[in-house]
């Protein structure tokens, strides 16, 4: 847990993109034994978007980078690092922020994967941020984006029904004082890495006519152990962070949390104590997107209006490691 240091560091720009396909409830009623009333009891989600054929982790990076590019009024070749959080690379190698890298003719910038599951695009911002804050850089794009679809088992319907594809990016610069990023905390658990995971793909457990027959190339999820982990990570690293920035929870303007399922955010926002208007919720439309969650929820808050210049916020995540990751952050440039 750290106060942000060095010159002050923000997003100005950010973007998002969800593919056109939708994956409803009433869909999955069809594929596997579950249904509409016991999926949104359950998570709160009603539909989800499904990559399409041409589409993967990059092509979805790649339209929420322009768009975020475009918002900051930044050129390509003006950036000088890329990194995407991702658990759903193109390919194990070359990283997906090489691809991206080339597609958008960023020809300055170094380029890095880094994969922290959902936590990916706050870890992204904190790390990335950093480079900024020190000197080192002046211009950074940090993207989360997920192709989940991919790595989803149809036959499970414990799994199924929570996870959807999208991209969200932001470009992190220098920021007027006492504006952007405040203070931070990142986590890990290890002990919990059973509870969320995919075994099979990686140098333990190589692609192999048994391992797809044994199905190891989809998620596996404790559903349960993961819940009681989030809601207490949730509320702890909210109220952390703002005390490491110098406020209270009574400061905070907007909380941005992880999108996995509504009453993980509800027993949350419970124990916080804080009015469902100062929280942003659009699992029910995509599901769990992992590290795109907390940028497209963004993106679509300030749309909405609903991020004024000076507010205060915090992005809250957990994920498979177990990890997890909190900023708060001063709205502006």
């Amino acid at each position: 847990m750290a106060r942000q240091q060095g010159r002050p560091v923000g997003i100005t720009g950010i973007g998002m993109y969800v593919p056109e396909r939708v994956l409803t409830n009433q869909d999955l009623e069809r594929i596997v034994d579950t249904s509409d009333e016991w999926i949104v009891t359950r998570t709160g989600i009603r539909e989800r978007r499904i990559a399409g054929p041409e589409e993967s982790t990059f092509t979805m990076a790649l339209a929420a980078s322009r768009q975020a590019l475009e918002m900051a009024g930044v050129r390509p070749e003006e950036i000088d690092l890329i990194v995407v959080g991702t658990v759903t690379p193109d390919m194990i190698f070359p990283s997906t922020a090489a691809l991206l890298q080339e597609a958008l003719g960023a020809s300055r910038a170094a380029a890095v994967d880094i994969s922290a599951a959902c936590p990916g695009f706050v870890y992204g911002i904190t790390l990335a941020g950093q480079t900024i804050a020190s000197g080192l850089y002046r211009t950074v794009l940090v993207v989360g984006a997920e192709t989940l679809s991919r790595i989803t088992d149809y036959q499970d319907r414990n799994t199924c029904v929570l996870f959807g594809d999208a991209a969200g990016a932001a470009v992190l610069q220098p920021v007027r004082e006492g504006y952007g990023l405040l203070a931070s905390i990142l986590g890990s658990d290890g002990s919990g890495a059973e509870h969320l995971y995919l075994p099979g793909g990686g140098s333990r457990h190589p692609a192999s006519h048994e391992t797809v027959d044994k199905r190891m190339h989809y998620i596996r999820m404790n559903g349960k152990e993961v819940f009681k982990f989030a809601v207490r990570v949730m509320n702890e690293s909210t109220v952390q962070v703002l005390e490491e920035a110098g406020h209270t929870v009574a400061d905070l303007d907007l909380l941005v949390p992880h999108q996995a399922n509504i009453r993980i955010i509800e027993a949350a926002v419970e124990r916080l104590g804080i009015p469902w208007e100062k929280v942003v919720v659009n699992l029910d439309r995509y599901g769990n997107t992992s590290t795109a969650t907390i940028p497209v929820a963004l993106y679509e808050a300030l749309q909405a209006g609903r991020i004024r210049d000076g507010d205060l916020l915090v992005l809250v995540s957990f994920g498979a490691g177990l990890v997890w990751g909190a900023t708060a952050l001063r709205w502006g440039r």
